[in-house]
């Protein structure tokens, strides 16, 4: 019987189950996709009923499997949700999306009380953004629902359910208190004025430190279960925990999320105007994030192309970086894409694709106006921090010109790729396991590849 560690990882859209085993290699994964349901405004939401029974069968499934012996369980998930126990335990509230639009009245109301939003944005290291700012919920509800804010026993991030459902102990832990909710002064290392004001506090549990756990019997089964860890916290746990030197992680894909662990900085005004953010570590130390809607802009870039140039969506996936091409395009260096949400502004006359011969040409050209905002966002969040290492890992790393351009613009640094499919869900196995990793680690278990830079004079 193999000695396992198991893992629910939780995103909007997959449901991961697994196992690892004590030096942390999947042995077991299982996943599904579960129906949204509605809140009472008709917006699609989770189903917590659905997610509570898939988990809970699912587990039940594994402790019966005798190939295994599970001796830890714990969970990662997506942030920015709360679950609002009544004082019977049971949920008050759907699980309100944070998609959802946020009452402008509401906000204006907040605002005008607190000091506005750059204020309120500068203490709490989070951009303003309704919903997903999920302190702002617990306004909300006291605001517009006193009655239902009135039954509340206690508001837990939704890691921290996922545990109660098997400890019944109710907690908070840093890395979902820090993912942008507006409930924590990075200054004062407390959640804000605000929360404390409106006695929010009083129905936010205790703060545990991430890699608490707790010694339960779960069906006659011993178990050390952990508290929860918010998943983008998680994925970047093993970096930490491996490396001593410090590092920016690079994480690609829809959002191209560059993620410094390092900084001590308080966020300024540019900063959240540049869609900079901070975390939370598991220890409570801050990390600074800066983020672009890269994945998404690409690919609607890359869908024009093809319409223009009469190629299958996809042909981009097979082109390589070619030295040539770009050294022609950057002799007259000129913006010809305008992204939507981005700083980068298209020049009046340079729009049209026929300014380029052939597909390749303009995909090289669309690849050097997207790295010149990531090349933006790497500078903003590594800050004054004393880093000379970048990992990069996500969708991109199979994307030779944007590596190859990473390369290039950032040979002073050592640049790797890493690739797992593990994700958040390995971090939320390491934080609570009491075995330890060394340096080797990544290399071993994330197919890590140094990056060679350029050689040609630009």
């Amino acid at each position: 019987m193999i000695k396992v560690n198991a893992v629910f990882d939780i995103g909007k859209t997959n449901k991961k189950f697994f196992l690892f085993d004590e030096n942390y290699k999947e042995v077991f994964r299982e996943y599904t996709r579960l129906d949204e349901t509605t809140d009472e405004d008709g917006y699609p939401t989770e189903d917590l009923g659905l997610l509570r029974k898939w988990i809970e069968d699912t587990f039940d499934a594994a402790l019966k499997n005798t190939e295994f012996h599970i001796q830890t369980l714990n969970f990662s998930s997506y942030g920015a949700s709360f679950v609002h126990l009544d004082y019977k335990g049971q949920p008050l509230t759907p699980l309100y999306n944070y998609t959802k639009d946020f009452d402008p009245e509401v906000a204006a109301e907040f605002y005008a009380k607190y000091g506005g939003e750059m204020k309120i944005a500068r203490d709490t290291a989070s951009p303003q953004s309704g919903f997903l700012n999920s302190g702002m919920q617990l306004y909300w509800l006291k605001a517009r629902k006193p009655e239902v804010f009135g039954k509340i026993k206690y508001s837990l991030h939704l890691p921290q359910y996922l545990s109660y459902l098997f400890t019944g102990i109710p907690v908070s832990e840093y890395t979902s208190i820090g993912c942008h909710t507006n409930l924590w002064d990075y200054d004062k290392d407390d959640y804000h004025e605000w929360v404390h004001d409106e006695d929010i506090d009083k129905i936010l549990p205790p703060i545990v430190p991430t890699s608490a756990s707790i010694n339960t019997t779960y069906k006659d089964h011993k178990l050390k279960i952990g508290v929860g860890i918010h998943d983008s916290s998680s994925a970047l746990l093993p970096y930490i925990l491996s490396k001593k030197k410090p590092f920016l992680l690079l994480s690609t894909g829809t959002w191209s999320i560059a993620l410094n662990p390092y900084s001590t900085e308080s966020l300024t005004e540019k900063d959240i105007e540049d869609n900079c953010l901070n975390y939370l570590r598991i220890d409570g130390k801050r990390v600074k994030a800066s983020r672009f809607f890269m994945g998404n802009e690409y690919r609607l870039q890359v869908e024009n192309l093809c319409d223009h140039y009469g190629k299958e969506y996809g042909y981009h996936h097979n082109i390589l970086f070619d030295a040539d091409i770009y050294l022609k395009l950057i002799e007259k260096p000129a913006v010809y894409f305008e992204f939507g949400g981005t700083s980068l502004q298209k020049q009046e006359g340079q729009t049209d694709l026929s300014a380029f011969a052939t597909f390749e040409e303009a995909y090289h050209q669309l690849m050097i106006e997207l790295m010149a905002q990531q090349i933006s966002t790497i500078t903003n969040a590594i800050g004054d921090s004393d880093i000379k290492t970048i990992y990069i890992d996500g969708g991109f790393t199979d994307n030779d010109v944007f590596m190859k351009l990473m390369s290039h613009h950032f040979s002073s640094f050592k640049v790797l790729s890493t690739q797992s499919p593990l994700g958040s869900a390995l971090g939320a196995a390491m934080v609570i396991s009491d075995k330890k990793v060394t340096n080797k680690f990544l290399k071993e278990n994330y197919a890590m590849k140094k990056l060679v830079p350029l050689f040609f004079d630009v």
